[in-house]
C-alpha cells in the first residue's frame, strides 16, 4: 500500500492537532474515515424519493389530463 504524505501541514493544522492532542496524520485520517462514511448524494436522493413514495397512499392518473392535451399549444392559452 502507497502511503500519501502532506508536504508541510499548515500551522492551522498543527494547532488543532495540539488542542486535540492529537497528530496532524491523526487528523487526516480521522477527516479520511468519515468522509468515507458520509452517505453520497445518490443515496441521500434514493432515500428521499423512497421516503416520499412511502407516503402515498394511492395514485390515479384516470382523471388527468389527456396526453395530446398537454402536449397541445392551446391547453397551455
Amino acid at each position: 500500500m502507497s502511503r500519501f504524505r502532506c508536504p508541510t501541514p499548515s500551522t492551522d493544522a498543527r494547532i488543532k492537532a495540539a488542542e486535540r492532542d492529537t497528530s496532524v496524520s491523526a487528523l487526516v485520517r480521522e477527516f479520511l474515515l468519515k468522509l468515507g462514511e458520509e452517505e453520497s448524494d445518490f443515496e441521500r436522493r434514493k432515500r428521499l424519493q423512497e421516503d416520499v413514495l412511502a407516503t402515498v397512499r394511492s395514485f390515479r392518473a384516470g382523471d388527468r389530463m389527456a396526453r395530446g392535451d398537454a402536449h397541445g399549444r392551446r391547453a397551455l392559452r
